[in-house]
């Protein structure tokens, strides 16, 4: 297994849990924004948040700037951990990544995710409303950062901790800016967008353009808040409960119960 990918469960006492959980982060994200979650959803569910190059212990790693790029690694080492039932949630960047790697997954030979949750980010079809930022001046780059709640103010005081996240930021904000949706059919697996009710950068019409993006079932799920809702919400994590259990009983419900002929 190719851990430098997957992010463990540490003692929360998970590993043998029947079902996972794969947390894609927002940009400049990495596994520490859904840690608490590790220790919400221990012992039935095991959260294994994704960890990609150039953040955290992979700090010293070039990141991707285009996600297609970023597929066949990402789901090679996914694929020793596809054991058990599993689904996704991606918040902003970490949606489409999720979205993506869902489709890849669902279209080959190991069964895809029983459940698609997406944050943050409108449909993969519908154009942004804001300008491209990725290649701006460092001062106007940081501030879009900033006014997103991306980078904390205690971390924008720190000169040479700016420095050092630069990179990183851009290049996940070039990924997600010049992101267009791969080819390839819909998701037959439930797909539920979330979304801050006082989120600057989606709109709940939005998040409604997730729906054509599958064949089994789709779901708006609103909650106080701006971009980043879900830091210390007790409701997004019941409600991500709630999908869980609705996608196992869709799976039951859709599973073959004769021989195939």
């Amino acid at each position: 297994m190719d851990s430098r990918w997957i992010g463990g469960t540490g003692n929360t006492g998970a590993a043998s849990a029947p079902e996972r959980l794969f947390c894609f982060p927002h940009a400049g994200g990495g596994p520490a924004f859904f840690r608490p979650w590790c220790r919400e959803f221990a012992p039935d569910v095991d959260v294994r948040p994704i960890q990609l190059p150039g953040r955290e212990t992979r700090l010293g790693e070039q990141p991707y700037r285009r996600l297609a790029d970023l597929l066949d690694p990402l789901c090679a080492a996914l694929d020793p951990y596809l054991d058990r039932p599993y689904a996704f949630f991606g918040h902003s960047m970490g949606a489409l990544v999720a979205f993506e790697v869902a489709r890849r997954l669902s279209a080959g030979s190991r069964p895809g995710p029983a459940c698609l949750m997406v944050s943050g980010r409108r449909g993969p079809t519908l154009p942004s409303r804001r300008p491209i930022i990725f290649d701006r001046p460092d001062g106007e780059f940081l501030a879009e950062v900033a006014r997103l709640g991306g980078m904390p103010p205690e971390v924008l005081a720190q000169p040479d901790l700016v420095e050092l996240l630069l990179p990183l930021l851009r290049a996940d904000y070039e990924l997600s800016e010049t992101y267009r949706r791969l080819p390839g059919g819909p998701l037959t697996c439930p797909v539920v967008a979330y979304g801050g009710a006082a989120d600057p950068e989606v709109e709940r019409s939005e998040l409604a353009g997730w729906e054509p993006e599958t064949t089994g079932g789709f779901t708006v799920r609103i909650f106080p808040g701006d971009h980043f809702y879900l830091k210390e919400a007790p409701e997004v994590v019941r409600a991500v409960r709630q999908d869980l259990r609705h996608a196992q009983a869709f799976a039951s419900d859709v599973a073959p119960t004769g021989p195939v002929r």
